[in-house]
């Protein structure tokens, strides 16, 4: 498995796509990241087209095992964020 793309290396990647220097793609990076961080704290979801849609799912309380110990305890309800990746990504991966 390769290793994942680094920050610098996106940015670096995302300038040279843009025909644009690293700092304004550097900053278009981080206006993107504020943007999902707001709606999906929000309650919303965000769909980047071609990438996948990502969300906020409430999960209801539930027991759980301390794998340490093996007891059982009451886990409260907390949210999740979850990602449901596009089909046109899933294709191009495994096509």
């Amino acid at each position: 498995m390769a290793k994942p793309m680094t920050k610098t290396q996106l940015v670096a990647a995302l300038a040279e796509e843009m025909g644009a220097d690293k700092k304004s793609a550097g900053a278009a990076l981080e206006a993107v990241c504020a943007l999902i961080t707001r709606e999906v704290s929000g309650g919303g979801a965000v769909t980047l087209p071609g990438v996948g849609k990502i969300y906020c799912r409430e999960r209801p309380e539930r027991m759980v095992r301390n794998p340490a110990t093996g007891e059982q305890i009451k886990k409260e309800a907390d949210k999740v964020v979850k990602m449901t990746i596009a089909k046109a990504l899933k294709d191009s991966v495994n096509g």
